[in-house]
């Protein structure tokens, strides 16, 4: 049986979040270059993830604190226009 104790996943996005069978299901992806190296990257499945409704909401409050974290120190910035609720919509590129 393979360890999964200290597995770490990377992934450039989600693809698609669902809701079947009373689990949400994220669908994470990475981003694949073009082979002629001619056109824009292609985005690949690469994992999934499954959890219970509750889970999803616990998971969705978590990242949104981290999110208004972000926003506080100034690594993200919100659009031009949108309210204080609304979501970034860009990194700055500054890292800490």
């Amino acid at each position: 049986m393979e360890d999964r104790k200290n597995r770490e996943i990377y992934a450039d996005g989600i693809g698609q979040i669902h809701f079947v069978g009373g689990m949400v299901r994220y669908d994470f992806i990475t981003l694949q270059p073009d082979p002629k190296g001619k056109g824009e990257p292609t985005s690949e499945y690469n994992e999934r993830i499954i959890m219970p409704p509750q889970g999803f909401l616990n998971a969705f409050n978590s990242m949104q604190q981290l999110i208004d974290k972000l926003l506080e120190a100034g690594v993200l910035k919100r659009n031009e226009g949108e309210g204080e609720h609304a979501s970034p919509a860009k990194q700055t590129g500054k890292s800490k």
